[in-house]
């Protein structure tokens, strides 16, 4: 029975787990989540995430994982392992740093390869691993939380350099009215918009923001929709997919968009199945854990992005 580790890193938190592969099942009692200071220090970080990972390494006992695979964001060096984090507003003491010969340091078992993956490829990937997809579906993946994840899939396989799919195959970076797009589909957007419409500054997240007042997080949920919708229309139209999936911390508060992103899609001509998956990093660790699928990593090994 091989297994592999899958580990989410997050803006926030790093969760891991052990998989069972030929189920793609996560192994009972290894799941593992923790807060992650992205501010840190490159040491303090690295020593984080290896606390989390050597408390799942511990729960296998005896068993041996073949590998520890990574749903990473970008900006990263995905072959190589060099963390590129310098305008994401988190872990950018890592910049230039190969995850892959420093992180081995901080873990208590030793020469356990490592992969890394595109996080909303991997949520992408474990969505339909897990989700019941048609896997000829043509599918398109975003991640809504500390950042904007995308991913566009065609029969499982992530497109990074194909026709009718942006540059890298990602959206975060593309430019939407005054900056790029992911300053306007994540977390800090709504904080930010929360403080400068209402007068009120929010710690924490979305929850935050509706927990202190449901009606003028509508608000900004409609502002929010529709900018979503004025941004992705075109690359969704280009790419035609049959499956919407959507995941991350702001798509657990889907009742406050999805009918109006339902009606404002088709209003625009576009006719695809809307999936919102709230056990995102669920998704994310199977992901991960898949790059140790020998027929799916010789698939993606040499296509995998730099940016």
């Amino acid at each position: 029975m091989p297994i592999a580790i899958g580990v989410d890193i997050g803006g926030s938190h790093i969760s891991c787990a052990a998989v069972e592969l030929n189920s793609n099942k996560l192994i009972d009692l290894t799941y593992r989540i923790a807060p992650i200071d992205s501010k840190a220090e490159s040491e303090v970080i690295l020593q984080q995430w290896a606390n989390c990972l050597n408390s799942t390494l511990e729960a296998l006992a005896d068993k041996v994982p073949i590998g520890i695979g990574f749903a990473m964001p970008g900006p990263f060096h995905y072959k190589e392992g060099i963390a590129m984090f310098e305008i994401n507003d988190k872990y950018e003491s890592l910049y230039g740093v190969c995850i892959k010969e420093e992180l081995p340091k901080y873990l208590n078992k030793k020469n356990i390869p490592l992969r890394f993956f595109n996080d909303a490829s991997s949520f992408g990937i474990g969505s339909m691993l897990t989700g019941g997809i048609n896997p000829q579906s043509k599918v398109v993946a975003l991640t809504l939380g500390t950042g904007f994840g995308a991913a566009f899939f065609k029969d499982e396989f992530p497109l990074i350099n194909a026709a009718k799919v942006p540059e890298h195959g990602c959206l975060w970076d593309k430019k939407f009215k005054d900056t790029i797009a992911d300053d306007y589909f994540s977390t800090r957007w709504f904080l930010q918009e929360y403080e400068k419409e209402f007068g009120k500054r929010i710690s924490g997240g979305v929850k935050s923001i509706i927990a202190d007042n449901r009606a003028k997080a509508k608000e900004l949920f409609d502002k929010f929709t529709d900018n979503f919708v004025a941004f992705t229309t075109p690359y969704l139209k280009a790419f035609n997919p049959d499956i919407l999936v959507i995941g991350g911390s702001i798509a657990k508060s889907s009742q406050l968009f999805l009918d109006r992103l339902r009606e404002s899609l088709t209003g625009k001509g576009l006719q695809m199945h809307i999936t919102i998956i709230d056990q995102t990093d669920h998704a994310n660790i199977i992901g991960a854990s898949h790059t140790f699928d020998p027929d799916f990593w010789n698939k993606i090994k040499d296509k995998l992005p730099n940016i």
